[in-house]
């Protein structure tokens, strides 16, 4: 099963189109007059945003008063995180930039954590300015998720090559793994679920990740670092992060030196 190189280079571009331009530190740093726990919440997503951006634009950027955190953005990297989610090694190891759907199932793995994250931090902030800004990231980064989400759906009972697996059990699966490092529920879904597990319990399509309620899952910053590190310990940097990332939520988890 492949996707056509023009579907991939529209997805691609279309998820750059999104990906949030104007979100930094620096913004962050002008709002001096922000209760420190909304300068908190507000820094700690740039860690995802940075993971995204490296993997989307495959470059390197840092910005001023928060730099890039360590990345590990390996094809090691993902294949480890593809064989824990599946209880075993895949022959051969699964290779994000080998094709077009592989691609789209290792992006399937990044911009949904930031979603819940951003979801879990808005009831939290105190200042508008605060608000409006995560509303602004959270609408764009459902637009990432949903872009993904939605061309994987087209091809959800398909078989990814050479594994015979379909591209919905890669999602269940890499969902699954989320919420098990998460430790705190089922806040993740994938493609295709049981009818009680669909929205509103109807149906089994699942494009949209949500509740019962059809509202979206939030997560913590704890619970984030938990998934992103690999380890299910927000203590204990790895995956994505070898050396932790960065801010002080995610500092305050970390061994003192």
């Amino acid at each position: 099963m492949s996707l056509s190189a023009n579907t991939i280079t529209f997805a691609a571009f279309l998820i750059l189109l999104l990906l949030p331009k104007s979100y930094s530190s620096k913004t962050i740093e002008s709002n001096s007059s922000l209760p420190q726990v909304d300068v908190d919440l507000l820094e700690f997503p740039l860690n995802l945003e940075y993971l995204e951006a490296e993997f989307f634009l495959a470059i390197q950027s840092t910005v001023k008063g928060f730099p890039r955190p360590l990345l590990n953005l390996s094809t090691e990297s993902f294949a480890k995180v593809v064989d824990i989610a599946f209880e075993k090694q895949l022959v051969p190891s699964f290779d994000p930039y080998r094709s077009g759907v592989k691609f789209l199932l290792a992006s399937y793995l990044i911009p949904y954590v930031g979603l819940t994250g951003y979801v879990g931090a808005s009831p939290k902030l105190q200042d508008p300015k605060s608000k409006r800004l995560v509303a602004g990231l959270l609408g764009v980064e459902s637009g990432q998720d949903a872009v993904i989400r939605a061309l994987l759906y087209e091809h959800a009972h398909k078989k990814v090559k050479p594994y015979g697996i379909t591209v919905a059990e890669f999602t269940n699966r890499f969902s699954q793994l989320r919420n098990k490092l998460g430790n705190t529920g089922v806040k993740d879904e994938g493609l295709v679920v049981v009818k009680s597990e669909g929205a509103e319990g109807l149906i089994t399509g699942n494009v949209l990740a949500g509740d019962k309620y059809s509202v979206a899952f939030d997560r913590t910053p704890e619970e984030i670092l938990r998934i992103v590190y690999g380890s299910g310990d927000e203590h204990k940097p790895g995956g994505f992060y070898p050396k932790g990332a960065d801010g002080h939520i995610a500092k305050s988890h970390l061994p003192k030196a």
